[in-house]
């Protein structure tokens, strides 16, 4: 704690240096405001299918402050990805991780000091399969918009601010262009987080009065001319891609730490699979059932009425295990 203490009263001492520097030499550019600096490194683990591949290249498209890596070895030793986004200077990390080649867990940490969130994400659809109409342009920053549950919850709180800090370009960021087209939207439904993306499409009305005539339309052009105000329909036009997160755990720390939240909802996709092989098993064990039933009734009755047995070997069942 000495050293976290030591480390912020430097920090807000630079700050305040800056700030009177630049008070001094009369350039209000910072006006005390820090900015928002935030560097994403994006991998996966081994085993990942062409769908997952395909989801984190348009997740990696879209954040022009991330910073795309190769594939990590390791499942269980997480912790070494603290030290390789320090090594490419990164305090946010986005991890996929693949089980099974079916599963794909996505892990959402702050580095170095946490939370840690671990999701499990489904119904996942990119950007080539979906075939939308809209388009935006690559390195734009978005406008985050949050469902109003996301402030019901401490746990959902959480969740929006690492978001945020995962999906928010930053002000003038590295690859980044200074334009709003798209806007991506998190919405809270059943338990899980919905992510849409949506482009901003701006297009100028045409429409005509019924009434006017060619004189009063002139004129009113010329009037908007004047006063410079375009009259435009704003529309959202789904761009992709889409998919839900279902939120599993969240540590306190970088991949580590205690849980300070578990879903108790969440059954795992193992969990599932195992309850449908045992159904299918239950039904083939009752059907087993049924026809050694079936034979011992057609046996019962056969004797009560007196049928004699085609087989009067003693090496008939009937007679062995009678």
């Amino acid at each position: 704690m000495a050293a976290v203490y030591k480390s912020l009263a430097k920090t807000s001492k630079t700050d305040k240096m800056d700030i009177d520097d630049d008070a001094k030499n009369g350039s209000s550019s910072s006006n005390g405001v820090r900015k928002n600096k935030q560097r994403v490194l994006i991998l996966s683990s081994r085993g990942v299918t062409h769908r997952h591949r395909h989801l984190l290249n348009d997740l990696a498209a879209m954040l022009p402050h991330g910073r795309k890596d190769a594939k990590f070895d390791s499942k269980s030793k997480l912790y070494q990805l603290n030290e390789l986004a320090e090594l490419y200077n990164c305090n946010n990390v986005m991890f996929f991780e693949a089980r099974k080649g079916k599963d794909l867990y996505m892990w959402f940490s702050k580095v170095p000091n946490g939370p840690t969130i671990k999701f499990h994400a489904q119904n996942l659809h990119t950007m080539e399969e979906l075939h939308f109409q809209g388009n935006c342009l690559k390195g734009s920053r978005p406008v985050l918009s949050f469902d109003a549950t996301f402030e019901t919850e401490p746990h959902l709180q959480v969740i929006k601010e690492v978001f945020t800090h995962m999906f928010g370009v930053p002000e003038g960021a590295r690859k980044s262009k200074p334009f709003v087209d798209h806007v991506m939207g998190f919405s809270v439904a059943d338990g899980k987080i919905w992510i849409r993306n949506y482009e901003i499409r701006e297009v100028a009305k045409t429409t005509k009065g019924e009434g006017e005539d060619e004189e009063e339309e002139a004129s009113s052009k010329k009037a908007k001319r004047g006063l410079d105000n375009k009259e435009t329909d704003i529309s959202l036009i789904e761009i992709g891609p889409r998919f839900v997160l279902t939120p599993i755990i969240i540590q306190e720390g970088a991949f580590g730490g205690p849980i300070i939240y578990e879903n108790k909802r969440f059954i795992s996709p193992n969990h599932v699979r195992a309850e449908l092989r045992k159904s299918k098993a239950s039904k083939h064990v009752a059907r087993q059932e049924q026809t050694r039933d079936n034979l011992a009734r057609k046996r019962k009755l056969g004797l009560e009425n007196g049928e004699a047995f085609k087989d009067k070997s003693g090496l008939d069942t009937r007679e062995l295990f009678a």
